[in-house]
Parts: C-alpha cells; structure tokens; sequence
C-alpha cells in the first residue's frame, strides 16, 4: 500500500515508460509513411476510431471498477479480521479459568499465541505465487521490488512460527498443506478440552467457538480472492481492444492534422503517445489492482495489519518485550 498522497507524476510515467516508447514509435510509423512514401490511403476516418475508443473505454472502466471492488474488499476482510483478533485476546482473558494463575496465564498465552501463528501461516498463503499474478512477471513491476521488502518471499514460515507453538504442534502444522486451516482446529480441540475440564464453561465455549467459525470465514473469504482472478476472458478483451486503439489511433489522426498545414501531420505522433497513454496506463493500473494479495506495491498492507494484531495482543498479555509496529519503507507498507 502506497502511503504518501499520491504517486508523482515523475513516478507514474517512469513506471509507464515502456508504453510511452511503444506508443511513439507507433505512432511515427505511420507519419513517415504519410509524408515520405505519399500512402495517404492509410489514413482512416476518425469516426471508426471514436467507435473503437468507446468500447474500450467502457470495458477499460469496467475492469478498473471491478479491480478495486477485489482491492476493497480485501480490505474489509482484513479490517474484520483485525476486529475478530482483539474480541479473541479479549474472550481468552476473560473467559479461560484456571485455579493456579501460572497455569492460567500459560493458557492464555498458548490460545494467543496459536491465534498470532493463524496469522502468520495466512499471511505466508496469500504472498504465494499464482500463475495469473503479473508482480514478478511484468517488468515495470519488478522494477519497483527494490523499492520494499515482502516479508513473506525472505522469511521462513517454519522459523516465523517456532516461537509461537511448541515443537509438537509446528511439526504437525507444516505436515500440512494448509495450515492456516489447522491452526483453526487446534484452537477448537483445545476449547472442547478446557470445557470438558470445567476451565471454560459451555456457554462462553459455544461464544469462542463462534468466533473460530468467523476467522474461517475471514480467511475463506481471502482465499476466494487470492485463489479466484478477475475473469480472464474480461481481462483478455481489455487488452485487445486498448491494443486495437492505439494501433488505429494514429491512421485516424492523420487526416485532421494534416488539415492543419505542411507540418501538422507531425503534431499525430504526441497527440497519439498521450492519447494512447491516458489508456494504456488504465489498464496498466487495472491490472496491478486487482490481485491484493500478490506482493505489489498496491496490496493491501497484511503483513503491517497482522504485526499490529499481534502488539495488541501481547499487550493484552502484559508482555514487555513488544514488537515494532512495521513502518513504511519508501512510502510503500506492506
């Protein structure tokens, strides 16, 4: 997530630079062969190419509404996941009993702690790689990885949870495939046990029990979209038709500013680039909005959110030895 005010303008053309070179000389094509070859039956009337610019218009608005309601959404499901982890540090304080106070404490910690290992394992499932993502595939966003770090391409998911569970139950956890999910159902195994010995009675078990029924949820709903991309026939005909516009933008151009005078033909090649820009960098930002979770400069920040749980919950704990809270790292947080 982008934390300054907004991206430069400097900024935004150097990441839309390949395209504003391929525009050019596009562009340039065309002009030369008007000018010097006499093909003036290349040019074609503008009202074909107004035709063009408004399909592509419609679905390129489409796509990029459609992007940020994935983005948005994401969002809320990481502000109730935010929500559903205090209400669980808060339900295992007030809740979990136990005659001895060091016991009491031992199981508070180990219920908060397993939740913060939840949080690690999810975090770590939705930075993985999938096919149709483009953060480690298109250039202009590879260029900007050296701009921040994501945690979860650097760190060990085994390492990142060994503080939080014992030997037994991380080796049992990364037997698994998913291990969010079993996390989950540890936390439910050991409610059913703290009940049956009388440390949590039923009423408030069945209110924790609800609660592990809404992180499922939480992250169900995460999975939906990091595993479930924008359909790829609409992301397909958007790229077509942009494609289709701009190649045909300058063969349209031709005529009208040839109208102009000797040299107005000339004016086709900026018109065209910034023309051309204005939808190829739609689509450009469009397609960099619309996987969330994938590890790009416009995710939604999981790993600062999940480090923010977990202070709060230690907090709860009365812990000392709290983590930082993770800050920005060239305006871009993760």
């Amino acid at each position: 997530m982008n934390t300054g005010a907004r991206y430069s303008l400097k900024h935004f053309i150097l990441w839309t630079r390949h395209k504003i070179y391929w525009l050019a000389v596009m562009a340039t094509i065309p002009v030369l062969l008007y000018e010097f070859a006499n093909w003036h039956w290349i040019a074609i009337p503008w009202v074909t190419i107004a035709f063009i610019g408004t399909a592509a218009a419609f679905i390129a608005g489409f796509k990029n509404t459609q992007s940020y309601n994935r983005t948005w959404e994401a969002r809320t499901i990481w502000g109730g996941i935010v929500n559903s982890s205090r209400a669980w540090g808060m339900m295992v304080k007030d809740f979990v009993r136990h005659d001895d106070t060091t016991e009491e404490k031992k199981l508070h910690r180990e219920l908060v702690y397993r939740h913060i290992a939840w949080l690690t394992a999810l975090r770590f499932q939705l930075r993985e790689s999938r096919s149709w993502e483009n953060v480690k595939t298109k250039k202009y966003n590879r260029e900007y990885l050296a701009y921040y770090t994501v945690d979860e391409w650097v760190s060990q998911l085994d390492k990142s949870m060994e503080p939080l569970l014992s030997a037994g139950e991380l080796a049992y956890i990364m037997s698994k495939k998913n291990r969010a999910t079993q996390l989950i159902a540890l936390q439910s195994k050991q409610l059913r046990t703290l009940n049956e010995n009388g440390q949590l009675d039923t009423l408030r078990y069945v209110e924790m029990e609800n609660l592990l029924k809404e992180m499922y949820d939480h992250q169900g709903r995460s999975e939906r979209i990091k595993n479930y991309p924008y359909p790829r026939q609409f992301a397909s005909i958007n790229i077509f038709f942009i494609l289709l516009l701009v190649i045909l933008l300058p063969f349209g151009l031709l005529n009208e500013f040839a109208k102009l005078g000797q040299y107005g033909v000339w004016l086709t090649v900026p018109f065209t680039v910034i023309v051309g820009w204005v939808f190829t960098s739609l689509e450009q930002v469009g397609e960099s909005t619309e996987n969330p979770f994938e590890g790009s400069a416009n995710d939604i920040p999981i790993t600062s959110m999940s480090r923010t749980i977990e202070i709060d919950l230690r907090e709860m704990l009365d812990e000392e030895n709290i983590p930082a809270p993770i800050v920005a790292s060239n305006n871009i947080l993760m």
